[in-house]
């Protein structure tokens, strides 16, 4: 497996990340119970939960090589308290799943955030979505049964009207 770069979103990203939302049709089925549309790669700089500020907004793309992106994080740091950031999309391109990219990518996180003060990390995911619960057990994260969903916003981003059951997962960084 090629080296993955970590690094902030840049705008000639776009067209990697459109292409990558598309390769993860699966996972906005069962997140919003439809594909991924374009807007929605333009939406992602501007959603954030409420009394979030923009500058606590991280979007980090993965690739592999200069250009190819193979993943996509989108983080709200010290989010809904100074102590916790939260993960609202973590994508990676199915012919790179299963080969350790997301775990040695999301370790590498955990760890930055732990770092940099905060104690927990928070990460939403749809309820009945097998995929992303093991991923998220086998980093050690405890999941909450799926909620009744109220108002605009779920993690760090704005809710699709088709998202229903999504699961809150902490992770306690401390001792990391």
């Amino acid at each position: 497996m090629d080296e993955i770069e970590v690094r902030e979103m840049r705008p000639e990203d776009e067209a990697g990340v459109v292409r990558l939302f598309t390769a993860c049709e699966d996972y906005f089925v069962a997140a919003t119970g439809a594909p991924a549309l374009p807007a929605d790669v333009q939406s992602l700089y501007y959603a954030l939960p409420e009394g979030a500020e923009p500058d606590q907004k991280r979007l980090l793309v993965l690739c592999r090589g200069e250009d190819d992106v193979v993943g996509l994080v989108d983080v709200v740091d010290r989010w809904p308290d100074v102590g916790t950031c939260s993960v609202g999309v973590f994508l990676v391109a199915p012919e790179v799943r299963r080969q350790g990219v997301g775990a040695g990518v999301a370790r590498r996180l955990i760890e930055e955030a732990a770092g940099r003060g905060m104690r927990t990390v928070v990460a939403t995911c749809p309820g009945d979505w097998g995929p992303g619960l093991g991923f998220l057990r086998s980093l050690g994260f405890e999941i909450g049964r799926p909620e009744e969903q109220v108002g605009e916003t779920v993690g760090n981003r704005t809710r699709h009207p088709g998202e229903k059951g999504l699961c809150t997962a902490r992770l306690t960084t401390a001792g990391r």
